[in-house]
């Protein structure tokens, strides 16, 4: 019984640890944030033919709550002057997925910005 009461500490601690750890990970690399930018083709680099992402782009993106990030992302092809984006960003990763969006889908803040310059 004893030997039992001495392990429990060091049980209790290694659980905390593995959740510490889980929770770390959902954070940095799970975690999927929401960027919104419009695209500026002036702020476009061509890429060597490596892959099939060509281009890369780098732009100012805004949160829901209107804060700004600069964000590089690679696609395909060149896009729409002027499109708006919506973008899944990863910490780790980067962005993993955009798609177009009409200006009335932006969030209300970001809306106001853009509207605004």
């Amino acid at each position: 019984m004893e030997n039992i009461k001495e392990k429990v500490p060091f049980m209790i601690g290694i659980i905390i640890l593995i959740s510490l750890c889980i929770f770390a990970y959902y954070v940095i690399c799970e975690q999927v944030y929401e960027y919104y930018t419009k695209i500026d083709n002036t702020r476009i680099q061509t890429l060597p033919a490596t892959d099939d992402m060509n281009y890369e782009y780098t732009l100012t993106c805004y949160n829901e709550q209107g804060k700004s990030r600069e964000i590089k992302f690679k696609t395909s092809r060149q896009l729409r002057e002027g499109a708006y984006l919506k973008l899944e960003f990863l910490n780790i990763a980067g962005v993993r997925n955009w798609e177009e969006v009409q200006l009335e889908e932006l969030p209300e803040k970001v809306r106001e910005i853009y509207i605004n310059q």
